[in-house]
């Protein structure tokens, strides 16, 4: 049974709703391909997909949707900006393209253009799924028990 220290083996598979289309689009998938493994707690999943898996075991299969701010949080106003478009020297910007910028700790920060006008240019930081739920579907293969070796 999954618990607070089980390594999981599983195949899963994000959808999405997206407004004005009647079925789900699934944006990411393991069920073609090799299963994803990870230690609960280690950080690398949503803490609320951690959670719904929590209890499950070796051969249970979930579906399950995740509100918004469980899932890649809400839209954050202050994470959309106008820049300059001077700032894009060299690109040819049209409405959906993704740019990348250095954030902090010359961390790459992608961000989504949302708006070209004349010399301004509006740019969404946010994760591209915020601010909508999203479904899983999980299919779990193996539960194991783990230890987590954090670094101080």
């Amino acid at each position: 049974m999954i618990n607070a220290h089980s390594r999981v083996t599983l195949h899963f598979a994000l959808r999405v709703k997206p407004a004005g289309v009647n079925e789900e689009l699934t944006i990411d998938s393991t069920f073609e391909k090799a299963p994803a493994t990870f230690v609960m707690g280690d950080g690398s999943l949503l803490p609320g997909f951690e959670k719904v898996l929590w209890g499950l075991q070796s051969g249970d299969e979930q579906t399950f949707t995740l509100p918004a701010k469980e899932a890649f949080g809400e839209i954050n106003a202050e994470s959309i900006h106008e820049l300059e478009r001077s700032q894009f020297k060299g690109l040819e910007l049209t409405e959906g393209l993704i740019v990348s910028f250095e954030g902090a700790g010359k961390r790459p920060m992608p961000g989504i253009v949302k708006k070209v006008e004349g010399e301004r240019v509006t740019v969404d930081f946010n994760h591209p799924l915020a601010g909508q739920p999203v479904q899983f579907v999980v299919k779990i293969l193996a539960v194991e028990n783990a230890t987590i070796v954090r670094s101080s």
